[in-house]
């Protein structure tokens, strides 16, 4: 594993975008075209015996390309932004000494942002919390405050006097909005080390027009909903994996425990899940689009894509890193 603080001099190549857009069959062109291994950057694709509902690339896929961070965990396991620093770091050594390029490719805008920023900057709070934190140091004042953060953040509340109201607020602003104290933050930040310093990396963004994406989500959602999943996720049960894991509330999974469960019919599960696909990808697209370092892209514009990455290999490798078969 990188050691904290590493300057990464080895061109890194990024790609992302929301959910159904392609991003798995054009990482696979981009490596094989440019000799990369891909390093999944998908909060659920680490999860065996969760293939369908998840989108992976196909065993034949995989056996074309080395995949990272694909199968690495049980269904019941934790995984997490510092487990993905770890192991995307630990993948990304590998690769480069093997003279390769990383490709690292997914949906999961966290995951990035903790890669290249570190963990504790992943600590988003929404100005709704933020106002009424504010709102309830007016009404209750900063002794309420303070035993609060005391009670669900003993070390912080040890650490912050009763009058700093910065970080009285800062403190009780985290814990509402991750359910994560500011200490266990912290000191899972202490445990990755700073971030690495990636000096020679390339992020490009999918994105197509709405009405496609959304027609794309339609069309592999019942793509999926006709095929084995229900196989996949009553295997999924049988192996001691209960619906209520966090794993299985994820989309698809959650649709599917629905049905087999007797809440909803295949219908009514399929056009929720299509729903909150679309609402997902949403998310997905504003994530992305607030990330300064991002170059956009059409999805269908593979030869404009491929030329761009051509061209970043050529001026910031050298010719020993430039993988091309293009003209």
């Amino acid at each position: 594993m990188m050691t904290a603080s590493t300057t990464i001099l080895e061109p890194v190549l990024v790609l992302v975008g929301p959910t159904a857009i392609g991003k798995t069959e054009l990482s696979i062109r981009l490596a094989e075209r440019f000799d990369c291994e891909i390093v999944s950057m998908d909060s659920m694709q680490v999860y065996r015996y969760m293939d369908i509902g998840t989108a992976k690339a196909s065993r034949e896929e995989r056996g074309r390309i080395v995949h990272h961070l694909i199968d690495i965990v049980d269904p019941d396991e934790q995984y997490d932004a510092a487990a993905f620093i770890r192991d995307a770091q630990a993948a990304i050594a590998a690769i480069t000494a093997r003279g390769r390029v990383p490709l690292i490719t997914g949906g999961t805008g966290l995951y990035l942002h903790a890669l290249i920023n570190g963990l504790f900057a992943e600590v988003i709070v929404a100005e709704t919390v933020r106002e009424q934190m504010r709102q309830r140091l007016e009404q209750e004042g900063r002794g309420a405050l303070h035993e609060e953060l005391c009670s669900v953040d003993p070390a912080s509340g040890a650490r912050i006097h009763v009058n700093d109201t910065q970080r009285l607020l800062r403190g009780l602003e985290i814990y509402h909005a991750t359910g994560i104290p500011w200490s266990e933050h912290i000191r899972r930040q202490q445990l990755t080390g700073p971030p690495a310093v990636f000096s020679n990396m390339l992020q490009l963004g999918l994105t197509c027009d709405r009405t496609l994406l959304n027609e794309k989500i339609k069309k592999r959602t019942f793509k999926m909903m006709n095929d084995s999943f229900q196989k996949e996720v009553e295997f999924l049960i049988d192996q001691g994996f209960r619906c209520g894991l966090p794993s299985m509330q994820a989309l698809g999974y959650r649709h599917m425990c629905g049905c087999l469960d007797g809440t909803w019919d295949r219908d009514t599960a399929t056009d929720a899940l299509v729903r909150d696909t679309r609402r997902y990808a949403k998310r997905q697209i504003t994530w992305f689009r607030g990330q300064a370092d991002l170059h956009w892209h059409e999805a269908h514009c593979t030869e404009k894509i491929f030329r761009d990455v051509d061209l970043f290999l050529q001026k910031r490798a050298g010719p020993a890193h430039t993988r091309t078969g293009l003209p």
